[in-house]
């Protein structure tokens, strides 16, 4: 065992919740070695940050190599010239998906992982949610409430910076506000009629990771929206902007990108996990490192795929799957559903830049009432805005007149699109495919997912919904849509390593600790034991945060 392969600690990944990992336990002095599969990439080297539209050869377009490269990739609509060096090549990591069924698993193998490519929108779970499961006895119960991670949203929220409305919401506790983005007037109309014409439902501000003023030594937002792109401000909240700097600045950090996770090194003389063994992306050379303790933050589904690859004679069936609930209950929001409209007048009024983030309904479905045709709930996200010139491909007539219409900016629509909870079905499932290995040799993925009757009942109420408070604010031309949505496009996949009060059913504690292997932590998406119907990058981050705490406390009483 080399001293130079030798750490307290080791993080698997560098996103939203490796990053989180290694500053809390860097900062906590824990020397730590933080894995990357993909290349480095420090704040700032965004190479299309400050590029015009005009200097891409195909202006944002995607050409036809693009879709035979990235044939998942680019059917996201962030996918794009300006955002496509962050997407993996499909191409260089297949997975299959189960007759009948489709997924689209969108990734990103870079330092910094998604935390580069995410919408951003930072909402607290409730015990709505976290009760949930066990009052309608769907999966198993959570075992923690929110009172439990209440402080830790506290924690994370301080040091992110997070743009939000406090509204005294119980199902969408309110956090730690830097001052609001403003709704524009079409946005506030629509907010003022659903308040009129409901009492059960309001609409506020996104709730976003976008600094409206400068915070821990970031600068504040320049209201660009080319966000997906890497913000050389550190404007928004990326591990690569924040939570990577914050743990370099210990001295404590050693970072190694190119490092392909074969498995985690289990002793069963010890009964504890010894460290993790790589495969060099670059060299194809097997490395091992050791540490005490092991953060798993790979991403939900990579997360329980170096579980189950992590194989010993006591885990035939991957590493901690005891309960064989590893792999199990994998969730994603559903959502493009919902509704559009032009909101008439106003047509003396404007915006100025280009604002990176929406309007945001809560939930209101089964919160104080319960529905007829399904539980659970969703939430909508929206904005206005007013139709510019591209609005010409619609219009009647050419020329001059033409022309000068389309020097003014057109009427105002809104649109609003649900986002709405999957329920943790055990027959959700990804398993390994052994027949089909990457580059590496290793393993790929096979997914068993997809939406049923609870979900598909949910839509069907969020277009109707969404068009009903259109018209209610007086908006016009208002048509609902729906689109062919499939697990994977809601980009926050869920589950496989849920946490659970019970060994026999769960494979994490209340803590993120496997129930088996306690020196093992999986914090990111792979935890959840259900998903809410908000976006659930704030819960990953606070949970990482908590058992970062926890860990180091273990490790001071040499109990882990």
């Amino acid at each position: 065992m080399s001293d130079t392969n030798t750490f307290d600690a080791i993080v698997i990944g560098s996103g939203i919740t490796g990053g989180f990992a290694a500053k809390e336990l860097t900062q906590a002095g824990l020397k730590t070695l933080v894995l990357e599969r993909g290349r480095d990439v420090k704040h700032g080297d965004y190479p299309t940050a400050m590029m015009n539209a005009w200097e891409f050869e195909h202006h944002y377009g995607r050409t036809r190599k693009d879709r035979e490269d990235h044939y998942v990739q680019s059917t996201d609509g962030s996918f794009n010239e300006a955002s496509k060096h962050w997407f993996v090549n499909d191409k260089d990591n297949p997975y299959t998906v189960a007759e009948g069924t489709k997924f689209a698993w969108i990734r990103g193998h870079h330092v910094g992982g998604r935390s580069l490519m995410w919408g951003r929108q930072c909402y607290r779970w409730s015990d709505l949610d976290f009760e949930a499961n066990l009052k309608e006895g769907i999966g198993v119960d959570w075992p923690i409430r929110y009172k439990d991670i209440a402080p830790w949203y506290d924690h994370v929220e301080d040091f992110v910076g997070i743009n939000g409305q406090a509204e005294g919401l119980p199902q969408l506790p309110d956090g730690k506000f830097l001052p609001p983005m403003e709704l524009f007037c079409a946005e506030k109309k629509l907010k003022s009629g659903i308040a009129k014409n409901y009492n059960d439902r309001m609409l506020t501000i996104g709730r976003s990771a976008n600094l409206t003023q400068p915070h821990n030594g970031r600068g504040a937002c320049q209201y660009r929206n080319r966000c997906n792109r890497g913000c050389p401000y550190g404007a928004y909240f990326s591990s690569n902007s924040a939570t990577l700097p914050a743990a370099y600045a210990t001295g404590n950090l050693t970072l190694r990108p190119w490092s392909i996770v074969h498995s985690i090194i289990y002793d069963e003389n010890k009964d504890r996990a010894t460290g993790v063994r790589i495969i060099d992306a670059q060299t194809n050379e097997a490395v091992e490192f050791f540490a005490k303790v092991i953060f798993v933050c790979a991403s939900a589904l990579s997360s329980v795929q170096i579980l189950m690859q992590s194989t010993s004679s006591r885990y035939s069936d991957g590493l901690g799957n005891a309960s064989g609930a590893l792999g199990k209950g994998i969730m994603d929001h559903h959502f493009k559903v919902g509704a559009t409209g032009t909101m008439p007048g106003m047509e003396d009024e404007y915006y100025s830049g280009r604002r990176p983030n929406g309007f945001y309904i809560p939930r209101f479905r089964n919160v104080k009432s319960k529905h007829p045709d399904f539980i659970r709930g969703y939430g909508y996200q929206g904005s206005g805005s007013r139709l510019g010139a591209d609005r010409g491909n619609q219009l009647e007539g050419f020329g001059a007149d033409l022309k000068n219409e389309l020097r003014n900016a057109g009427p105002w629509t809104i649109g609003m699109t649900g986002f709405g909870e999957c329920l943790p079905y055990d027959d959700n499932f990804i398993e390994l495919n052994h027949d089909l290995v990457d580059k590496w040799g290793l393993p790929t993925l096979s997914m068993h997912v997809k939406f049923r009757e609870n979900e598909m009942k949910m839509r069907e109420d969020i277009k109707v919904q969404a068009a009903e408070m259109l018209e209610a604010a007086g908006a016009v031309d208002v048509n609902m849509y729906e689109t062919n949505n499939i697990p994977g496009f809601g980009i926050h996949e869920m589950g496989g390593a849920r946490m659970g009060k019970d060994p026999k059913t769960s494979v994490l504690n209340e803590w993120n600790q496997l129930h088996e292997v306690p020196n093992v932590f999986v914090t990111d998406g792979a935890c959840m034991t259900s998903a809410s119907c908000v976006n659930p990058s704030l819960t990953y981050m606070a949970l990482t945060a908590r058992a970062a705490n926890h860990a180091v406390e273990l490790l001071k009483r040499n109990e882990i």
